[in-house]
């Protein structure tokens, strides 16, 4: 019985994710494929939700606690606990690794022939392949496994070299910084023209060269003569007749100096003045800047201290206003006349729910009295909606209201007047004491009640005697008996 080939060792089960796809061409199952790296599972481990992962996919998602399983969620059937992915959870599936190790594989690497098994992939040709492309650790560049050794001894920008001459280590980059500072370097003398001469060695070589030649020791103030290294060391212990020629020439060239420094001294002077005379002005100029801005400043939160207070006295003209047409419209005898006009508008703004509803100005039964408003929807509410005008009466909250009897029990009469006075429309009611509409108001008002087909849009819009001038007038009568 034929011996089966060991699975690659178990260190190998947890420190690479799934083979890539390519390896397997065309022949490709979603079966065989990870569900979290979407590769074809390499050592696969089967969670109890019935998904596969590779080993070290699988450990990677766990090692930060249980996780949701990303594919029950694609797939919509997310379920706990089942779904959950945590330690433990899952099971080496080894009846698909070894399916997957069948599978016949190709190296995805150009210009490679290799075929096999994934199996044999893994075990003999994964990550040996000659033709597989790495990058060099040294430059970065990607070169081909098999050419590796050629790239670090011939090509490599950072590769290392050793000096030919001092043998001293250095990047191969800085091959030109290194032979300006090598003590091996050969040197030529430009006297006897001797070469090879170390670096280290020439400068006592030019020191005792007949032939070298070195400016005189005279050249910072003019001398422009060359001498030989033997007749520098004669001069210096003989004397030199340049030093006697020259002794003239440099007392002439420093008188000259002197009198050039004293006249730079003075254009200093006088430079020195114009910039402390520029540095005060400057001074100067930044201290009234620094006041002007200051004083900008200054105004310019003084403006938006005005503007703050004008914008609330605009707004307590325009509350006062308010309160003051309020005031002009309110009654104190239980009647009110409510004019709404621009009543096209209106009512298409009720058509369209931008203001379904108004309310009226209050009105009260006596000085100290109920408090009261009408609600009016133009285009109908509840039952009346799209058909009937429908007009409600409201209790509101009044500040004489624990002076009063509760619950509200007069009657309210509600009228659409005839402009031509005619034919107006009429309802009235009596309260229902037990409705919440009637008892003493907790909030500014009750709940409205009253009349949701008060009346037909129709017979509004064929009598033209109710609107007149765009305009309607609405009427309440509160009975006062008993108050």
């Amino acid at each position: 019985m034929a011996t089966q080939e060991p699975s690659p060792p178990s260190s190998m089960e947890s420190n690479k994710p799934g083979f890539p796809k390519k390896i397997l061409g065309n022949k490709l199952e979603d079966k065989h494929l990870c569900n979290c790296c979407h590769n074809i599972l390499r050592r696969p481990f089967q969670a109890q939700c019935g998904h596969r992962f590779c080993s070290y996919c699988f450990n990677r998602t766990v090692s930060n606690g249980p996780q949701k399983c990303g594919a029950c969620i694609k797939e919509d059937i997310f379920e706990e606990p089942t779904s959950i992915l945590k330690p433990g959870c899952a099971f080496p599936d080894n009846a698909v690794r070894r399916e997957v190790e069948h599978l016949s594989a190709v190296c995805i690497n150009e210009n490679c022939t290799w075929k096999g098994s994934i199996k044999e992939y893994e075990m003999n040709h994964e990550g040996k392949c000659e033709f597989m492309i790495i990058p060099c650790p040294s430059c970065k560049e990607h070169i081909r496994f098999n050419e590796q050794e050629r790239h670090n001894e011939r090509e490599c920008p950072e590769r290392t070299l050793n000096c030919k001459y001092c043998k001293e280590p250095f990047h191969f980059k800085n091959i030109k910084a290194h032979d300006e500072i090598c003590p091996k370097y050969p040197m030529i003398c430009e006297g006897c023209a001797k070469k090879k001469i170390p670096r280290e060695k020439y400068v006592d070589h030019i020191k005792f060269c007949s032939k070298f030649r070195t400016p005189c020791r005279f050249h910072v103030v003019g001398c422009d003569m060359s001498v030989s290294a033997s007749r520098l060391r004669l001069e210096k212990m003989e004397g030199s007749v340049c030093e006697k020629t020259k002794v003239a020439e440099l007392g002439r060239r420093c008188t000259e100096l002197e009198v050039k420094a004293g006249t730079f001294e003075n254009v200093v002077c006088v430079l020195n003045r114009e910039v402390e005379r520029f540095a005060t002005t400057m001074e100067a100029s930044n201290r009234q800047h620094k006041l002007d801005q200051d004083k900008i400043e200054a105004l310019s939160n003084k403006v938006r201290q005005l503007e703050r207070t004008v914008g609330l006295k605009d707004l307590t003209v325009a509350e006062m206003e308010g309160r003051l047409r309020e005031m002009s419209a309110t009654t104190f005898d239980g009647v009110f006349v409510w004019r709404i006009s621009d009543f096209a508008k209106k009512r298409q703004d009720a058509i369209a729910g931008r203001a379904p509803a108004m309310f009226s100005p209050a009105f009260y039964t006596s000085k100290y009295g109920y408090k009261m408003c009408l609600r009016i929807y133009l285009n109908g509410d509840g039952t009346g909606r799209g058909s009937h005008l429908s007009l409600f009466f409201v209790v509101m909250r009044g500040l004489s209201d624990a002076l009063l009897k509760w619950p509200f029990n007069q009657k309210v009469t509600l009228m659409l007047l005839d402009q031509s006075n005619r034919e107006h429309i009429i309802d009235a009611f009596r309260p229902d004491v037990t409705s919440s509409s009637f008892q003493r108001p907790v909030s500014e008002m009750n709940i409205a009640s009253g009349c949701p087909l008060f009346c037909p849009l129709s017979k509004l819009d064929a009598k033209n005697s109710y609107i007149r001038d765009d305009t309607i007038f609405i009427k309440a009568i509160v009975d006062l008996t008993g108050l």
